[in-house]
């Protein structure tokens, strides 16, 4: 495939999308921990039974099962939303239907949520706002067993065939089974795409102070969001450039564009089996005439060897935290699941700074707090996901910054007259106390609470 062609394609599919989006819809995605308070595996039999009260109580249909029979996924056809399973049966997932108001996403999230915890209680279960599975080391943290599933879960196990690269692997590939995380995508104008991206990734290391919500207790206590080690140390940041930040600053689309060209893809389908194979530059993959992959059959991995085609653009998927995506949205990705009343703050932060992109990426090219200081944002997220702060940092200025970024996403929410401001009341507490839900759990623990009574707080709707 000439370049030209790769580039109209990429264009097509990420960057057309993005014209004439006036609707300025709210897309929200919730993940939660299924927490089985015995201290045993989560049963997926109890899983399913509960889904099926689900879909009957609130008239979803089925949209994807299993190999086995059963409903991993279910939609409502009148609001759009879907109930989900990611990864695996222990971590549920809301995917709210595009709205304009976010209370009309927080009043299902409420409704559905204490309907399903009502359900789980009968069996001592909860479900949980953490952005990992406090009990993960009880569970059978296996991938549903489908195609897509199965193939993720082969290609992050498959990181032992990679110890030769110059990068150094975690030891949770079957990370995807526990943790959870909260994600809002917001339609972007074609024209603000650049700064959209160039912005919010500049935020990255204010929204590790205030939402950081995913400890590895009694591992790596020290790190208060295990989720972008979990993402950067898999077989997803083999090439940096499908994982985290951007530190590179876009001016047009088109720059976009090259640098969608430098991200690498793993899996195509053929037919109807997912194939996975040694990640690849997309420009180098369509140079190539075939490729050598594996696929699941009859219980084992056999090789495959296909011929790249044009639709298999459709298989490039990044995870940055500021996503470009096909439906003419930026996604944001880089939050865990947070205490289940503060939910709403995620995607209410970030409708805040969109309306105010322009204040907003003033007051971050001005700052001299944290940026000028002789690191990138990547690098400030990094020391800021630290339980404490590097020593460069004057903490009272940092907290003033991160007041001002907090003001103006309020302002902007203030702007659009729903009244969502009301939102972000628990970030302003965090701020006061200069603390995260992270921390909170750490103090708590320290200071000779339960585990299982934060479990239970976390749950709390309100």
């Amino acid at each position: 495939m000439e370049i030209y062609q790769l580039r109209e394609q990429l264009y097509k599919r990420f960057i057309e999308p993005t014209k004439n989006n006036k609707k300025e819809y709210i897309g929200v995605e919730i993940e939660l921990p299924i927490v089985n308070l015995n201290k045993k595996a989560v049963d997926f039999d109890v899983v399913h039974s509960i889904n099926a009260d689900f879909i009957e109580k609130f008239n979803f249909l089925p949209v994807g099962k299993d190999d086995e029979g059963n409903i991993y996924s279910s939609s409502n056809k009148q609001n759009g939303d879907i109930l989900s399973y990611d990864c695996s049966y222990n971590n549920l997932e809301f995917s709210f239907g595009k709205e304009v108001n976010l209370f009309a996403v927080n009043e299902r999230f409420i409704m559905y949520y204490e309907f399903l915890q009502k359900q789980f209680k009968k069996y001592n279960y909860t479900l949980t706002g953490m952005g990992v599975n406090p009990y993960r080391k009880y569970n059978n943290n296996v991938p549903i067993p489908n195609g897509r599933y199965r193939m993720l879960f082969h290609h992050l196990n498959s990181y032992k065939n990679y110890l030769d690269l110059p990068m150094q692997f975690h030891n949770y590939p079957e990370y995807g089974t526990f943790s959870s995380a909260s994600q809002v995508q917001l339609d972007v104008d074609y024209g603000k795409l650049p700064t959209m991206i160039n912005t919010f990734s500049k935020l990255e290391p204010v929204k590790a102070l205030l939402f950081s919500n995913s400890v590895l207790v009694g591992e790596h206590e020290d790190l208060l969001c295990c989720r972008d080690m979990f993402w950067e140390n898999s077989t997803h940041g083999i090439n940096p450039h499908n994982i985290g930040m951007y530190d590179c600053k876009f001016e047009t689309a088109d720059e976009i564009i090259s640098y969608l060209e430098t991200t690498s893809i793993y899996c195509v389908e053929r037919g109807e089996k997912y194939i996975n194979f040694t990640p690849v530059q997309i420009n180098e993959y369509f140079n190539k005439k075939e490729v050598t992959g594996e696929y699941y059959e009859n219980g084992e991995y056999k090789q495959i060897t296909f011929e790249p085609k044009i639709e298999d653009i459709d298989y490039l998927r990044a995870f940055k935290f500021e996503d470009v995506t096909f439906r003419g949205t930026v996604e944001f990705r880089s939050v865990c699941c947070q205490p289940i009343k503060d939910s709403m703050t995620v995607a209410a932060f970030h409708i805040g700074i969109k309306k105010n992109l322009e204040k907003v990426t003033e007051l971050l090219d001005k700052d001299t707090v944290i940026y000028h200081n002789g690191y990138n944002a990547t690098e400030l997220r990094k020391l800021f996901l630290k339980d404490k702060l590097p020593s460069f940092v004057d903490e009272n200025k940092l907290f003033e910054l991160v007041k001002a970024v907090l003001d103006l996403s309020y302002d902007g929410l203030k702007q659009r007259n729903f009244g969502e401001e009301e939102f972000l009341k628990p970030l302003y507490k965090r701020l006061e106390k200069r603390t995260n839900p992270a921390k909170d759990m750490l103090s708590s623990l320290k200071n000779g609470d339960s585990y299982e009574n934060i479990i239970l707080e976390y749950a709390e709707v309100k």
